[in-house]
Formats: C-alpha cells, sequence, structure tokens
C-alpha cells in the first residue's frame, strides 16, 4: 500500500485516525488524512538502531552530550495539525524541560524520515515542505534503497542539503555534530524490496 489521502467530510480530526482498519496508519497535515502500511521489518531495524545511539547519547547523555529528548514515531500535535508522526524526532530539553504527559504540542528541532518505496513520495512531497513551514530546523531522510543519510537544515525558511552519505561513512551530521554515526552499522541486513 501506498501513501494516499484519505477522504473525509470536512477537516479531518483524530476520528477519522482512530477509524482506519489495522495496520494502516494515518497522519493529518494540514487538515487532509493521508494514510500508508505500517512498516516493515527493515525499516524498523534502522529506526531502532538510529534511536539506540541517538538517545544513549544525546538523551542520557551516555558517552554523548545529552540535552535532547529523543523519540521513536512521537505524536505530535499542532494547531492546523492534530497527529503527525515523524519516525523519529527530536527537540531540546532547552526547550522543553520534561516530557509531556499526552502528545508533543511543539514542533520538533530534528525530524528523521526512513524513505521506503511506498512513502518515499509522501516524505519527500507532503511532509518535507510541512516540516519547513512549521520550523522544524534539521531535517534527515535515510533511503534503504540506495542505503543513505541525506543531512538538510532550514535556512531562511528553505531546506539546505549539508551532504548526502552512504555506507562506509563515518559522519559527524547536523545537529548531533558531537557524536560520530558509523552508517555501515545502521543499514539493515535484509533483502531490498519494493513495498515497505
Amino acid at each position: 500500500m501506498a501513501y494516499g489521502k484519505r477522504e473525509t467530510e470536512g477537516v479531518a480530526t483524530l476520528a477519522d485516525i482512530e477509524a482506519l482498519p489495522e495496520g494502516v496508519v494515518g497522519e493529518i497535515i494540514d487538515g487532509t488524512l493521508y494514510v500508508h502500511a505500517q512498516p516493515r521489518p527493515g525499516h524498523m531495524d534502522i529506526l531502532g538502531g538510529l534511536h539506540a545511539v541517538l538517545w544513549s547519547q544525546f538523551q542520557q547523555g551516555r558517552s554523548g552530550p545529552g540535552g535532547w529528548w529523543i523519540q521513536v514515531e512521537p505524536g505530535i500535535e499542532l494547531e492546523d495539525s492534530p497527529e503527525f508522526i515523524p519516525d523519529i524526532a527530536g527537540w531540546r530539553k532547552e526547550r522543553i524541560a520534561r516530557l509531556p504527559a499526552t502528545s508533543w504540542r511543539l514542533a520538533p528541532d530534528w525530524a528523521c524520515e526512513i524513505l521506503s518505496p511506498s512513502t518515499r513520495g509522501y516524505d519527500q512531497r507532503i511532509k518535507r515542505p510541512f516540516y519547513a513551514r512549521i520550523g522544524i530546523r534539521h531535517l534527515w531522510f535515510i533511503d534503504l534503497e540506495s542505503r543513505t543519510l541525506t543531512v538538510s537544515e532550514l535556512r531562511e525558511g528553505r531546506w539546505t542539503e549539508l551532504g548526502v552519505y552512504g555506507d562506509d561513512d563515518v559522519v559527524r551530521a547536523a545537529p548531533f555534530e558531537e557524536v560520530e554515526l558509523r552508517l555501515g552499522e545502521l543499514w539493515p541486513l535484509v533483502e531490498p524490496s519494493d513495498a515497505r
């Protein structure tokens, strides 16, 4: 199942997401409900691996500087978009001192999307400009098919690409430059697929 718009009566609400069938993920961006299939194992493996590295070093401060909240698939509620879910997102603790009791109501400082054949267009055409509009400063796209990490930074309302990195690269990528990431250790050992 590729991503797609789901027709709703009027502006989409959380009730529309709750009514989705099992195995279908929904997000509301600018009042429109978008749906896609749940992620596959390779997607979840790289998600878990990247989260583990960043959570340990940037949230917990183990062998790293700390100072961040790093969350997997956080539910974020903003005024015009009552539910959207980056694959991974981070907030600087200087902006928000404690984890929220329910949903995040503040755009993150960093977001990461893991591209797959079924969500690549959605992440690039819908979420990327949306993330710029709401002021997310740093955006990573991880492409499982090409085994690359694309790092972008928001400058004057537009995305500036800071670099594209691959298998053997050891990188210090904004906003987490304090720690080296060995990309080859993150890629899952799965067969390439045409579906998420």
